[in-house]
């Protein structure tokens, strides 16, 4: 294996911003059927690409400005923009700033590799905990929606509304219950493999951009950590894999439903 394998996971360690896939205009389009009344052909497509392309929101709003269920969309659009945001900033805290910042493991001291084996350890454990504070940022996301939706909806809006909003958190939710675990299990793999490199200090050498231990024993054990490590990568790829697949199918499914295809 590379003495630099920070190079290959550095994408994997970090955690990115997870719900950007959970485009929150995509899941308000079901209220769109009732934008759709009384509007010409022009004014449908400019409402129905605010959705689709929160950017759009504005110059739909510009062009409809009493449009209650308009003004609904962009609010919670917003809304869930702010949500996306603090969940960004909750995923940037999980993990702390030494395990994703790039050095060459072949070139790093003892003290280094111990300083990276105790952030391993952190952000396994704050990903192992983090669900709930996840799950509090969506319940306020809610609130916050339907607190407005009631007070400027009617109830059938707000009844849709309110279940896109349920759908949207029962998708994020689902996936974060499996990937915060495969990246902590990552996390865990890493910490072991880097703990090979702790035990051998000393002992090994760097040739051609490998490591090359002395004895077979260590051969073996870093063998095992750099397959555990790799198949614990593999599974959170799978999980990304999944995550931008959800994406596509949700936009095909939307796109349907708003062309009434």
């Amino acid at each position: 294996m590379s003495s630099d394998p920070n190079a290959t996971w550095r994408v994997r360690i970090a955690f990115v911003s997870l719900f950007v896939v959970f485009a929150a205009g995509l899941y308000f389009l079901p209220d769109l059927r009732r934008l759709q009344d009384g509007m010409s052909a022009r004014e449908r497509r400019t409402a129905v690409q605010a959705a689709i392309d929160p950017q759009q929101i504005d110059e739909a709003l510009r062009l409809h400005p009493q449009n209650r269920y308009l003004q609904l969309i962009a609010m919670a659009t917003k809304t869930a923009d702010d949500t996306d945001a603090a969940i960004d900033k909750l995923s940037t805290d999980i993990v702390p700033s030494g395990v994703a910042r790039n050095f060459n493991l072949g070139k790093a001291s003892r003290d280094d590799l111990e300083a990276l084996r105790r952030d391993l350890k952190t952000a396994a454990a704050n990903a192992t905990t983090a669900l709930p504070q996840y799950a509090a940022l969506l319940e306020a996301e809610r609130a916050t929606i339907e607190t407005y939706a009631r007070a400027h909806g009617d109830r059938d809006t707000v009844g849709r509304l309110l279940a896109s909003i349920d759908k949207r958190h029962a998708d994020i939710t689902a996936l974060m219950s499996r990937l915060l675990p495969a990246r902590t299990e990552f996390y865990r793999a890493y910490d072991n493999y880097v703990a090979v490199l702790v035990r051998e200090f000393g002992t090994y050498k760097i040739d051609n951009g490998q490591f090359v231990f002395p004895f077979q024993l260590a051969v073996n054990r870093y063998n095992a950590a750099a397959q555990a490590m790799t198949t614990a990568a593999a599974r959170v790829d799978e999980l990304e894999r999944e995550r931008k697949n959800l994406l596509t199918s949700q936009r095909e499914r939307w796109t349907q439903l708003v062309s009434g295809k």
